[in-house]
């Protein structure tokens, strides 16, 4: 008993347990989600196919909406892993393969003309995509919109 005590003495005067609490995790209802994804829908204008809308923010990290009506540049985030759920709509995911005319528009962001020999997947509502950092993806409408939920994540984490 005595050993026990002074383990619990010794975890009680740590450094980490005289920190401070963790503030509470984030939420977004699925009412507030609902709501942003048709906020989106009438917002889309002057012939614009994409929309981004974050929900929730941790330092860095951002959990966002993004709402395609049209399919984009096919994009190479060189040190981020990118996270995503599908919300709504349909589409397609190419990933993997190379690059065609890759240029750098950001040190975050990389863009080309096509993607040769990846592996193309059907989306629907419910489906989890985990691209690797590095890797060339492109996500197609196969309906008027495709809509996801996701984040980019740090390499390695």
């Amino acid at each position: 008993m005595t050993r026990t005590v002074l383990l619990a003495i010794a975890a009680l005067s740590s450094p980490a347990a005289a920190q401070t609490p963790a503030a509470p995790a984030g939420l977004a209802t699925s009412a507030e989600i609902r709501a942003a994804v048709a906020a989106m829908a009438t917002e889309m204008r002057d012939g614009r196919g994409f929309h981004y809308r974050p929900l929730l923010k941790d330092g860095r990290t951002v959990a966002a909406l993004e709402y395609w009506k049209r399919p984009g540049k096919p994009a190479v985030h060189p040190d981020q892993a990118e996270y995503a759920i599908v919300i709504e709509g349909a589409g397609t995911l190419v990933s993997g393969g190379t690059m065609v005319d890759a240029k750098a528009n950001r040190p975050d962001l990389v863009e080309g003309s096509r993607i040769d020999g990846g592996t193309t997947r059907p989306l629907a509502p419910g489906d989890v995509i985990l691209v690797p950092a590095g890797v060339p993806h492109w996500f197609g409408i196969t309906g008027g919109k495709l809509v996801l939920l996701g984040m980019k994540l740090p390499r390695g984490e």
